[in-house]
């Protein structure tokens, strides 16, 4: 005898259960905001997340440095020292406090964060 229509739509639903779960970890890993052009100290996010990516559209004549914080008073937590020369870093580093991005001088940067 078949499978009756209540394991077919089972059967569906768990597929469609664990499409979704993989869509969402690859979200994750991607980055699913971005915050563009950062020139100055910026609060991006102020509670936990992901950190994907950093791109470094303008070369600066010092190092940045990305932190976990949500705050830029008070600077602790570095995840990242940002090199002060143009380029994609993919960093996948999960933060707890907030994300805080600090550019080197003259630096412009953008990051891809969820």
């Amino acid at each position: 005898m078949g499978a009756s229509l209540d394991d077919i739509l089972t059967t569906q639903k768990n597929g469609v259960q664990a499409i979704n779960a993989y869509v969402n970890a690859t979200n994750t890993l991607a980055g699913t905001n971005n915050s563009l052009d950062i020139s100055v100290s910026t609060i991006v996010k102020t509670s936990s997340g992901w950190l994907a990516r950093i791109i470094v559209t303008t070369a600066g004549s010092t190092t940045g440095a990305v932190y976990d914080s949500n705050s830029t008073s008070s600077l602790t937590g570095t995840i990242f020292i940002i090199p002060n020369t143009v380029g994609i870093t993919v960093l996948q580093f999960p933060f707890s406090k907030g994300l805080t991005i600090v550019p080197g001088t003259g630096m412009v940067l953008s990051v891809s964060y969820t």
